[in-house]
């Protein structure tokens, strides 16, 4: 059984979501190098915590079963300025889910944050170091752009790529950037802290994150005011630079257009599971989407993904015919990184604020392998109160045995949970 499905199977928290899900605003254009932690709004404490208390139910696809589950978590999330040049960030999340997760303990620390950020008043130039969750590329749910995404899950508790973005753990880094009218730019070192993995429940875990020495040099444009876009290289040793470029465009007053590329020297997902020793190749991955604005203020996107090193029809029916232990190692390797296991997929996403009331909000997607046909649904209904969210989420898993989400050990998946804002 697959570590992503253990982890939905044992906490019912593949639909939970601790905080309200980010706007994508700055993730649509492309990847600013101002200071991430931002001057608090007028009235805002530095200190944010959210406390979450979950309950489901889940229907078993082998024998038609039903399992319940619950969970409890604590979001911290904290940001002060030391002084008017220096600023303090810290964001860490607690998880305890029952039954725990098959081979783990119930309770995971994800120590997401801690970096201090200095930017001169009114300077131009930026200087951030410690542990920062530096997201990259306009994408919803996938970025081939986003170098630093590998591992940085380290357990899932929402099926949503948006939120999941917001959720993992950073990369400790040292960054510094050069802001001037109309971009910038920035070089990032990642130092090696570890060698791999710590599933330990209290560990900081800087070897999902770190276990290799890397680079990044990026640079952001603004064309005009309809159309921004970013360059990067990636620089790791013993391997060919990573190439990434992102752009954004407002193509009507309603319409956002977007697109990911990278092109690096990858090892294929089949040989990665296989352990076949192969050599890595020059692969293409890149995302392609559109986004729709209602007047109703529903905003609907289309996104086509492509992963070259993801599997075509002949990878699956090998994978699947290797039996549960590959899955695991697929799964292994994709869910922590958010990587497009299939060679070609398909997203869509909808979100409506206001749903007839002011406080009701609806979000929803469903993603498709294009390669089998297989499907994975969520659909998330929120009420907010000024300290306090309840909501119903759903999620359905649908395709036949030999597809990646038929695959799956549950067939729906129902729940209620409320988050407390302190």
């Amino acid at each position: 059984m697959p570590r992503v499905t253990r982890l939905v199977l044992g906490s019912l928290s593949v639909l939970g979501v601790c905080l309200t899900t980010p706007a994508r605003s700055d993730d649509a254009d492309a990847l600013t190098l101002q200071s991430e932690s931002a001057a608090e709004p007028a009235g805002q404490t530095p200190l944010r915590v959210a406390l979450e208390v979950s309950v489901g139910r889940v229907d078993q696809r082998n024998d038609a079963s039903t399992q319940d589950g619950r969970r409890v978590s604590i979001d911290l999330r904290y940001s002060t300025r030391l002084t008017e040049a220096w600023r303090l960030a810290l964001s860490d999340r607690v998880d305890d889910t029952h039954p725990a997760p098959f081979g783990q303990g119930s309770t995971s620390n994800s120590a997401r944050e801690a970096y201090l950020a200095w930017q001169a008043p009114g300077g131009s130039t930026t200087l951030d170091l410690g542990r920062i969750n530096l997201r990259q590329g306009p994408a919803f749910g996938y970025n081939p752009t986003d170098h630093f995404r590998a591992g940085a899950l380290r357990t899932i508790t929402t099926a949503d790529p948006v939120a999941l973005r917001e959720m993992r753990m950073g990369t400790v880094m040292l960054r510094l950037g050069q802001l001037w009218s109309g971009g910038g730019a920035s070089v990032v070192l990642v130092p090696k802290l570890a060698s791999g993995p710590d599933q330990r429940a209290g560990s900081l875990d800087l070897g999902a994150t770190n276990a290799r020495h890397r680079a990044v040099l990026a640079v952001d444009t603004r064309v005009s005011d309809r159309i921004s876009g970013q360059g990067s290289v990636l620089f790791e040793r013993g391997v060919a630079p990573k190439i990434g470029l992102g752009m954004t465009a407002l193509a009507a007053d309603s319409v956002v257009a977007y697109a990911e590329w990278s092109s690096g020297k990858t090892l294929g997902l089949k040989d990665q599971i296989a352990g076949s020793g192969a050599a890595p190749t020059r692969t293409q991955q890149a995302a392609l989407g559109l986004t729709y604005t209602l007047p109703s203020a529903l905003a609907l996107t289309v996104e086509a993904e492509y992963n070259g090193a993801g599997l075509d029809r002949a990878g699956w029916n090998t994978l699947l015919n290797q039996g549960p232990a590959a899955y695991q190692r697929f799964a292994a390797l994709t869910q922590p990184s958010q990587e497009l296991g299939a060679r070609r997929a398909w997203l869509v996403y909808a979100s409506q604020k206001g749903l007839g009331l002011k406080q009701l909000d609806l979000t929803g997607f469903v993603r498709i392998n294009a390669i089998d046909s297989s499907r994975l649904y969520w659909a998330e209904l929120r009420y907010h109160w000024r300290r306090f969210d309840a909501a119903l989420q759903w999620q359905q898993a649908s395709g036949s045995a030999s597809t990646e989400y038929g695959n799956l050990p549950y067939r729906q998946v129902v729940q209620l949970l409320g988050s407390l804002y302190f």
